[in-house]
């Protein structure tokens, strides 16, 4: 078929038009085109009110081990990073002064042992014998005198005997009978009140020297350093031959097995937490899980915030007192509440987009 010029312009119009109109159309299909959108409905479940905040690390337990005595080092057993158990010998003072003088109070409280053995057993009992002795010597020596004074007195009634002989014997009966007594009153006193003031003065001198002897030995003891608890040596600036100074630390032990993690929080986060409730440390070595063991009753003036404590294991010991962690504190789980899938949502982020 032939077409003229003007038909083969109507025909290249025609087309134009019909490829402008399809090129409109296909633009606003696409400019109208709808959004995709997951569809997903809402489930009635507990979700947790979590109060999180920057923490700084603390050791569950330290000790600064200080020394009773003012004496030079004489020899350090450990160094920084060592682990010790309580108990252990961290480091020695010297101590032979204060060995001579325990030796010394040694020997006096011996003596004092053996003087309190001799008052209560040999002298106490020799002196009580030898008073007995003398009673009944002198008893049979009054017996005696008593009987030549009443013979001569029969004699002297008689005629038989001087006047003289019997006043002589008169005498003699009442000096027996002055010793007599004297000695009696003597036995007497040993048993009311000589063996009981012996043998209380020498108790007396035996708990003293006891006690010194004890004091001398626990100051020998004191020139042994040892840690109060199990842990790490975090600090020792001791060598052998410094003296210490009065009430400084020798040496800084920290028990790091397990960790607090103490954070600020505002007043209003921290009405929520109770003690006992779950938590999260996350640091550069990934979560742990905690518990709250502390919150401060007291507000912080300065910052206006209340101090929180998170305990938490610290396997491989991996975090250290000083660093800081992110805690996340489960303040309570809300029950009964709407609740969308995470992923739900995560979807409808990424159609958005």
């Amino acid at each position: 078929m032939t077409f003229t010029y003007k038909q083969t312009a109507a025909v290249i119009f025609s087309a134009g038009l019909l490829f402008t109109g399809c090129g409109k159309k296909t633009a606003e299909a696409e400019k109208e085109a709808p959004t995709p959108v997951t569809v997903e409905a809402a489930s009635r479940g507990a979700i947790d009110h979590v109060i999180a905040a920057d923490a700084v690390l603390y050791p569950i337990n330290q000790a600064n081990v200080t020394s009773k005595i003012s004496a030079p080092v004489k020899k350090v057993l450990v160094n920084r990073g060592d682990h010790v158990a309580a108990g252990k010998v961290l480091l020695e003072l010297e101590d032979s002064d204060l060995a001579a003088a325990a030796a010394e109070s040694k020997h006096q409280y011996e003596q004092a042992q053996a003087a309190y053995q001799t008052a209560t057993g040999m002298t106490v009992l020799d002196d009580k014998t030898k008073a007995e002795a003398d009673v009944r010597s002198a008893q049979q020596a009054l017996e005696a005198a008593k009987k030549v004074y009443e013979n001569r007195v029969v004699l002297v009634k008689e005629g038989a005997l001087a006047q003289k002989l019997a006043d002589d014997a008169h005498v003699s009966m009442v000096q027996a009978q002055s010793a007599y007594d004297t000695s009696q009153r003597h036995l007497e006193g040993l048993n009311n009140v000589g063996h009981r003031e012996a043998i209380r003065n020498a108790e007396a001198q035996l708990s003293a020297a006891k006690s010194h002897y004890e004091a001398a030995t626990a100051q020998v003891t004191f020139a042994q350093i040892r840690s109060p608890i199990s842990g790490i040596v975090s600090d020792r600036s001791l060598y052998p031959g410094e003296m210490p100074a009065s009430g400084a630390p020798l040496i800084s032990i920290v028990d790091i097995r397990q960790i607090i993690a103490r954070a600020n929080l505002p007043v209003k986060d921290a009405a929520a937490i109770k003690i006992g409730r779950p938590a999260r440390l996350t640091g550069p070595d990934g979560d742990i899980p905690g518990t709250v063991t502390v919150v401060s009753p007291a507000v912080d003036p300065s910052t206006t915030t209340v101090e929180v404590w998170v305990k938490a294991e610290n396997p491989g010991e991996k975090l250290k007192p000083g660093g800081t962690v992110r805690v996340a504190i489960i303040a309570e789980t809300i029950q009964n509440t709407k609740v969308v899938r995470t992923e739900v949502l995560l979807n409808a982020d990424d159609g958005v987009e």
